[in-house]
């Protein structure tokens, strides 16, 4: 996501909040890195691979999960970055880009690459699929203003389908997020509606960023940029029939990007400020449920 007028009312309001009571910062990410809107943690390879959005190259860089130093780079020659936004894998340790970044609600060229696991070790590689899709209640490229809730950062992928949580750009934000699944599988499909998500009613502090699934498979965390939304207990091979519980991060930035290491402790990254440098910091589900 592009910073813009809303961005630039957070950051004047709020970005002197630099303490928080749940957030740890782990280190400061290289300075070439300046938007880094998703990741994943491969603890297997001690690596964090991120990605950057629209206006980068079609690269994945490989991260020492210890200093965030770029250890590996990986391009994706048969990609190409219109607006790559998240990045998430599978329970073999495949990723996959979803390049749906979708700011003016204008594009009809939607997809998703995966990545092979061991073509992570290569400087170049090729995607093994790609998935077009589109979601069918859009029917203008642009929508009315009021009914712009079609841009996407977050996704995760759980027992063979993509789970996609819309970013709501919409006038008279109410804090809703349409959820869509798609199944994972090469070609050109329609996202189908399975329900939505309400959020909060704040327009930059209740828009859905970044997602991720637990390695046990049990929890969805998703991500604003104030706070973290915690999806547990369900079942039926759908993420909406359990619980939501909504966790102040109480420091505010431009956090795009959430990964888990463990079943407990959580990454989150932000976007670089002007002059600054994008962070990385950790908490966990248990700091999160015993904050005040």
């Amino acid at each position: 996501m592009k910073k813009g007028i809303i961005v630039l009312i957070g950051i004047v309001c709020l970005a002197c909040q630099k303490d928080s009571s749940v957030l740890t910062l782990q280190f400061e990410l290289p300075k070439q890195i300046k938007e880094i809107s998703g990741m994943v943690h491969m603890p297997q390879t001690k690596l964090i691979w991120a990605l950057e959005d629209s206006g980068n190259k079609n690269v994945l860089l490989g991260l020492d999960a210890n200093s965030g130093d770029i250890k590996k780079t990986c391009t994706i020659v048969n990609a190409t970055n219109v607006d790559w936004e998240e990045l998430t894998k599978d329970a073999q340790g495949n990723v996959y880009i979803g390049d749906f970044g979708n700011n003016r609600n204008t594009r009809r060229d939607l997809c998703i690459y995966k990545i092979g696991a061991s073509q992570l070790d290569a400087s170049f590689a090729k995607a093994d699929y790609k998935i077009s899709f589109s979601f069918p209640e859009q029917k203008e490229f642009p929508p009315k203003k009021t009914e712009r809730l079609y841009d996407t950062e977050a996704f995760i992928e759980y027992q063979g389908y993509f789970y996609l949580f819309a970013k709501n750009r919409s006038k008279n934000f109410d804090g809703t997020s349409l959820v869509y699944k798609i199944r994972n599988a090469a070609g050109v499909q329609q996202a189908q509606l399975i329900g939505k998500i309400k959020t909060c009613d704040t327009y930059n502090s209740c828009q859905i960023t970044g997602a991720a699934l637990s390695p046990d498979e049990s929890k969805v965390v998703l991500l604003c940029h104030d706070k973290v939304f915690l999806l547990a207990g369900f079942k039926g091979g759908t993420v909406l029939n359990g619980t939501k519980t909504l966790f102040e991060l109480g420091h505010f930035s431009q956090k795009e990007s959430i990964a888990f290491i463990d079943d407990n402790q959580i990454l989150i990254a932000d976007e670089a400020e002007k002059k600054g440098r994008s962070s990385m910091y950790l908490t966990s589900l248990r700091q999160l449920k015993t904050k005040p």
